[in-house]
């Protein structure tokens, strides 16, 4: 589980989750981002999403392609643009883990905590509900917890980063945009991508659609708690649930795996999320 955790970093947690439990909301806007052109470190937490998977010609991880921290032009990430708006020193850690579920986020946390990181991005959650039945879906306490924690590392880190949350894509989304497809379908079974959402997904027995409405319920449930515990962490903001109401179109979907952002969806990413964050101009 990494390293252990100090008395500050357990004082973060225990104040962010009594926050969240008492019902108490610090405003994200609380503590003042320093302007584009101080900020020297950032580092992107999460999983396959945040790596770019299956974005190039393989279904490895294709970094440049990354919302966070890409280097290609044509995604315009989050790193160029605060290079754009003035970071021109900005220096970025790509600390994602494929397959990362919320409980990988507190060991990501304590990385960028040692990278120095003074903004960090948080894309995490699809995995918790991707699983390969409902019943081993992450529960959502779990889920707000795993959330909590690291954000309190985070809090807890003498570089006082800036942290942006964004929210989980719809998974019901990336269902319905390709179900028809046969290609689509074929990868997958052979996959065995996601089947707590994508099993049988030509089938409309009351069985699928209802198993398939109760991945999403708990994907719902989980953007409910990141928005939560970033809410209780002065210096986090949470991006109002843009990733989440996005509705993917067949061409920001990779057909690598039918799943996974292309390098189109990255972009998209990155353009929907920017306007949400410290960084972008009121």
């Amino acid at each position: 589980m990494g390293v252990p955790h100090t008395a500050r970093h357990a004082l973060a947690v225990l104040a962010a989750a009594a926050l969240v439990l008492s019902g108490s909301v610090v405003s994200a806007t609380a503590a003042h981002a320093a302007p584009p052109s101080q900020v020297a470190r950032m580092a992107a937490l999460g999983d396959s999403i945040t790596l770019g998977v299956s974005s190039c010609s393989s279904w490895s991880g294709c970094a440049q392609n990354s919302w966070a921290t890409g280097s290609s032009a044509g995604v315009a990430s989050h790193l160029l643009r605060l290079r754009a708006a003035g970071a021109t020193s900005l220096v970025a850690y790509n600390d994602a883990v494929s397959g990362a579920r919320s409980s990988a986020l507190d060991a990501q946390a304590q990385n960028a905590v040692r990278q120095n990181a003074q903004y960090v991005t948080i894309e995490i959650g699809a995995n918790d509900a991707c699983t390969r039945t409902v019943a081993e879906m992450t529960p959502t306490a779990t889920f707000r917890t795993n959330v909590q924690t690291a954000l309190g590392t985070l809090a807890a880190s003498p570089a006082a980063p800036q942290i942006f949350v964004a929210s989980i894509p719809s998974l019901q989304r990336l269902y319905e945009v390709n179900r028809t497809s046969s290609s689509a379908r074929i990868t997958w079974s052979l996959l065995r991508i996601c089947q707590s959402m994508l099993a049988n997904p030509s089938s409309t027995q009351p069985a699928d659609v209802q198993r398939r409405a109760a991945v999403q319920q708990r994907v719902d449930e989980y953007n409910g708690a990141l928005q939560e515990a970033c809410a209780a962490v002065v210096g986090c903001r949470y991006d109002g649930g843009a990733v989440a109401a996005y509705a993917f179109a067949r061409t920001d979907i990779s057909t690598r795996d039918y799943f996974h952002p292309s390098a189109a969806g990255q972009a998209r990413l990155s353009s929907i999320t920017w306007p949400t964050t410290q960084w972008a101009a009121p």
